[in-house]
C-alpha cells in the first residue's frame, strides 16, 4: 500500500504554492494525500509565523495534529523559529523552513518510505502539479524572498533574498494551467514589480521566442494566454506604469494590489518602506487617465510606532483622495526579531484600535460609492460556485477570498469556471448584484 500524507497548508497565498508543491513531488513519488489525520501515517504542516497571531495558529495547528495523529513533520515560515516549536511541541518529528521542498520530503521517507516499484509515469500525476485551489483559478509564483528591510517585516530572514524563477520557466507552468482549465491565474511574489532584478532582466525563451526575465515582458506574454491575468503584491516603482496600457488594452485584468501600508512620509521613512517618496496620489491618478476601470487593491498599518494624530489624519485625507477600490487594515503587530520593536513611542493598543475602527468606515463610504458607480454596466463574471439559489461569481475587480462577490440569483444552470457577461443592478459596500445579458 502507499505511504498516506496529510497536510494542513496555512498562510499566505505563497504558501500554499509552497504546499502544492511538496504534494506534488509526494504524489509523483506514489503516496496518496489524504484528507483526515486518522487515515494519515505522517502530517505535515506548512506554517505562518509573520505576525504573533499567525504563529499562535500555526502552533495550534501543529498540537491539534499532534493529538489527533502523533506523527508530525513541521515546514514554512515559523520552520526558522525551530527552538520555539520544540519548546512547545518537543515530539514533532522534523521542522524545516520555507521552500525547502527537498527537506520536507526527505523527512517523509524517514517516517514512511517511499514504494520501491512506483512509477511515476504511469500513476496519474496531472502535468499543472497537485493544486489546492479550484479548477478554474491557480497562483502563479514568479519568485522568492525579498530585498527590501522594511523594519516591521521578518520575511526577508524566512525567506531570503530575492530569487527569481526564469522566466520560460514561469511561462510553461502558465500554459500547463490553461491547457488544464484554469480560467484565472493569480501572479504572486513577495514582490511582483522586482521580478528579474537580481537576474539583471536577462533573456530566456519560451514558445522559441526570446522574452526578458522582467515583469512588463511576462505579463505581454501572459496577457496571450486568453485567461485573466491579475497582479498581486506590486510596490509602486515608476516602470509599473508600463503595464498599465497593457490593463486599458484588456490583455490583462485593469487590477492592482499595491500594499502602500501607510501614507504619512515620516511613518513611512519609519517603515523603511520602498518608493515611500514616490507621489503615489499623483501617479494613481496618471494610471487611471490611461486605464479608468482600473481597481486598486491594497493593505495599511494603522498604530505604528510613533504614528500621531496628525499622521493618522494625512492617512484618512489621503484614502479620501485616493478613493481605493478594495482596502484591508491592520493594527501594528509587534513580531520577534523586526526592527521596529525598538522604535520609540508606541502607540496604546486602544487608540490603534480606535484607528482602525475610523479607517474602516472611511473606507467603507468610498467603496460603497465606488460600487454603486457600476450600477447600469455590463461587466465579466467569473463563477466560482453555484448553489441551489444561484451562481456567485468575482468580477475583474474582485480577487479570491480577499475582495467582493458577484450574485447572480436563480442562475442554477451555470458551471464554475465559467466566464459570462452580467448587468450590474444593485451594490452594497462589498458586493454587486447582476443579471445575465447575451453579449453574442
Amino acid at each position: 500500500m502507499p505511504g498516506k500524507v496529510g497536510f494542513v497548508s496555512l498562510g499566505c497565498p505563497k504558501a500554499l504554492v509552497d504546499s502544492e508543491r511538496i504534494l506534488t513531488q509526494l504524489r509523483t513519488e506514489g503516496y496518496d494525500v489524504v484528507p483526515t489525520f486518522q487515515d494519515a501515517d505522517v502530517v505535515v504542516v506548512n506554517t505562518c509565523g509573520f505576525i504573533d497571531a499567525a504563529k499562535a495558529e500555526s502552533l495550534e495547528a501543529i498540537g491539534e495534529a499532534l493529538n489527533e495523529n502523533g506523527k508530525v513533520i513541521v515546514t514554512g515560515c515559523l520552520g526558522v523559529q525551530e527552538d520555539d516549536i520544540r519548546q512547545v511541541h518537543p515530539q514533532v518529528l522534523a521542522v524545516t523552513g520555507p521552500q525547502q521542498y527537498e527537506q520536507v520530503v526527505n523527512a517523509v521517507h524517514e517516517v514512511v518510505p517511499p514504494k520501491a516499484e512506483h512509477n511515476p509515469f504511469v500513476d496519474l500525476v496531472p502535468p499543472q502539479g497537485i493544486k489546492l485551489t479550484p479548477r478554474h483559478y491557480a497562483y502563479l509564483k514568479i519568485s522568492e524572498g525579498c530585498n527590501h528591510k522594511c523594519s516591521f517585516c521578518i520575511i526577508p530572514s524566512m525567506r531570503g533574498k530575492l530569487a527569481s524563477r526564469p522566466v520560460g520557466e514561469v511561462l510553461d507552468e502558465a500554459q500547463r494551467l490553461v491547457r488544464a482549465g484554469v480560467q484565472e491565474l493569480l501572479v504572486i511574489s513577495q514582490d511582483t514589480s522586482a521580478y528579474g532584478v537580481d537576474l539583471k532582466y536577462q533573456t530566456g525563451f519560451w514558445d522559441g521566442m526570446p522574452v526578458k526575465t522582467r515583469m512588463l515582458e511576462m505579463c505581454q506574454a501572459l496577457g496571450s494566454m486568453g485567461v485573466w491575468v491579475r497582479l498581486h503584491y506590486v510596490y509602486p516603482y515608476p516602470h509599473v506604469d508600463e503595464v498599465i496600457p497593457l490593463m486599458a488594452a484588456g490583455k490583462i485584468l485593469p487590477y492592482l494590489d499595491i500594499p502602500f501600508q501607510h501614507a504619512s512620509p515620516r511613518i513611512l521613512s519609519l517603515m523603511k518602506r520602498p518608493a515611500h517618496a514616490e507621489n503615489t496620489l499623483e501617479r494613481i491618478r496618471r494610471w487611471r487617465e490611461i486605464c479608468p476601470d482600473l481597481t486598486i487593491r491594497s493593505t495599511f498599518i494603522v498604530g505604528f510606532p510613533g504614528e500621531t494624530d496628525e499622521d493618522f489624519e494625512l492617512l484618512l485625507d489621503w484614502l479620501e483622495e485616493a478613493e481605493l477600490d478594495r482596502v484591508g487594515c491592520f493594527t501594528y503587530s509587534a513580531v520577534e526579531g523586526a526592527p521596529a520593536n525598538e522604535l520609540p513611542d508606541p502607540v496604546p493598543e486602544e487608540v490603534a484600535a480606535e484607528r482602525l475602527e475610523r479607517f474602516m468606515n472611511v473606507q467603507a463610504r468610498i467603496s460603497a460609492r465606488r460600487l454603486a458607480r457600476k450600477v447600469g454596466r455590463d461587466i465579466e463574471v467569473l463563477i466560482d460556485e453555484v448553489d441551489d439559489e444561484g451562481a456567485i461569481g468575482r468580477s475583474q475587480a474582485d480577487a479570491p477570498e480577499i475582495d467582493g462577490l458577484v450574485y447572480l440569483n436563480g442562475e442554477t444552470d451555470l458551471k464554475p469556471g465559467q466566464r459570462v457577461w452580467a448587468r450590474v443592478e444593485h451594490s452594497d459596500e462589498h458586493d454587486l448584484w447582476a443579471s445575465l445579458v447575451d453579449k453574442n
